[in-house]
């Protein structure tokens, strides 16, 4: 328990109607989405970044520890005050989009800001900010850089690091930052922006993200194949994007997932295909829409694809998407726990990735439906059981270390979006070797000697 002296000194600097530490605040600031919990001391709501320098200063001085929060959405753990503590909330009064630079397409905000909040703002004055994670309707931009979050436009638009430009943070000594600029180019000094991004926080707190737009392109097409096998459709995946066309998604579900979409909302799926493939592409003339769809198709059947449908407007675009959108709720359908993993390889590898998953869980006799952005080579991997069942889950955890050996093995990585935070912790080893390990922790000791920040987080303590 934190002492009342400390919490005293917090409500000093941010006031009484800021600070919290009764027992309602604590459970809802004790989850995220893994539905683990771990309560906190006290949350706090800093009220601008001289708040969080003068919190910070204080925690590093009296060895307090701080965990900064966004919206509580991430999968592995990330946010959870795994060791007590105060949750630094920023939705409170951090959550303003404070310039849209229409002549230098760019957005200043401050964390807590919603990431659609920003998609509609920009959007309503030409612009695009493309980055898109599921979360996209609660998730906020400070959480989506600490996780470099992607979403399912990544496979043409690239993932959240791609557009961040400048960030402004505080360290755990309440010293300020900034790092990088509002110019395309910026080679003086370290990257330290880029050492933020996928931090999880545990380097330092961030104020302030200036981030790259796009001219919003002027229309979209949707597309879905239909596939006997999956390896197919995994062929089709890479064979696509190196023949020239890069459409904005390129997503897929495998039979068990496309099975437990249509027992949940018997939508008329082709529950016989081994997997579909779901594609958008974008631009500004229709001929060039056209064109790319009629090499997609091309590709896609030279590949094996049986039935290939194109959405005429978009009601029918929202029916083919609807099955990718609802496969993480519809696949409970094979158990009560399930372990989402978002193993990634390069995307050539995707045949033999989704092969050896299925191997496994033959082996471990097992659901183990998988869907994802195939377009960069994602794979939502989860396995399902009875989480009754202890030996169920004891099963469950051996396939997981097998999946993540299996991508590893592939040349791929243990999160495509979803960070390390607590739950992919102990498998970091597998991943880095002990002198890559030894880096990343002198890494945070240069930033955080007295461990503050987000400590027990991505394998470092």
């Amino acid at each position: 328990m934190i002492e009342a002296k400390h919490l005293q000194k917090f409500t000093s600097i941010v006031t009484a109607e800021n600070i919290y530490s009764d027992k309602a605040h604590l459970i809802a600031y004790s989850y995220d989405a893994t539905r683990e919990h771990f309560e906190p001391d006290a949350v706090v709501f800093p009220r601008d970044e001289a708040d969080v320098a003068e919190i910070l200063k204080y925690c590093n001085e009296h060895k307090i520890v701080i965990v900064p929060r966004g919206a509580g959405s991430g999968f592995t753990g990330g946010a959870l005050p795994s060791s007590g503590g105060i949750v630094l909330g920023f939705e409170k009064h951090m959550s303003k989009i404070l310039e849209i630079d229409m002549k230098n397409m760019v957005a200043i905000v401050q964390p807590g800001v919603i990431n659609m909040d920003l998609q509609r703002a920009v959007e309503e004055v030409g612009l695009f900010y493309p980055p898109d994670p599921a979360s996209q309707e609660y998730s906020t931009l400070g959480g989506n850089v600490s996780e470099n979050a992607g979403g399912m436009r990544a496979a043409k638009y690239g993932i959240t690091k791609d557009y961040v430009m400048a960030t402004r943070a505080v360290l755990p000594n309440g010293d300020i930052i900034k790092a990088g600029k509002r110019t395309i180019k910026d080679v003086a000094g370290y990257n330290i922006s880029g050492i933020l991004i996928a931090s999880e926080g545990t380097l330092a707190v961030l104020t302030e993200i200036t981030l790259k737009l796009i001219p919003k392109p002027k229309m979209t097409k949707t597309a879905m194949g239909i596939f006997d096998s999956v390896s197919q459709a995994m062929e089709a995946v890479y064979k696509t994007m190196a023949s020239g066309i890069t459409p904005v998604a390129m997503e897929f579900l495998d039979n068990l997932t496309i099975r437990a979409v249509e027992q949940m909302h018997n939508k008329g799926l082709p529950i016989e295909a081994g997997a579909l493939l779901v594609t958008d592409v974008d631009g500004n003339l229709e001929d060039d829409l056209d064109y790319q769809l009629s090499e997609i198709k091309r590709v896609f059947e030279e590949n094996g694809c049986n039935e290939f449908r194109i959405a005429k407007d978009d009601k029918e675009a929202a029916a083919i998407w609807f099955a990718r959108r609802n496969a993480s709720q519809a696949i409970t359908v094979y158990g009560s726990k399930k372990l989402n993993e978002d193993v990634t390889v390069p995307r050539a590898a995707l045949p033999e990735l989704l092969e050896k998953f299925n191997a496994i869980a033959k082996k471990y006799d097992i659901n183990i439906p998988c869907f994802g952005h195939t377009g960069d080579g994602n794979v939502h991997t989860n396995v399902m059981v009875d989480g009754k069942d202890p030996e169920q889950v004891k099963i469950a955890y051996l396939a997981i270390e097998e999946v993540f050996q299996a991508t590893i093995d592939l040349g791929g990585t243990l999160s495509g979006e979803h960070g390390i935070g607590l739950a992919k912790a102990p498998y970091m080893s597998m991943a880095f070797t002990d002198e890559e390990m030894n880096l990343f922790k002198s890494i945070k000791m240069a930033f955080d000697p007295n461990n503050i920040l987000n400590p027990a987080k991505m394998g470092l303590n």
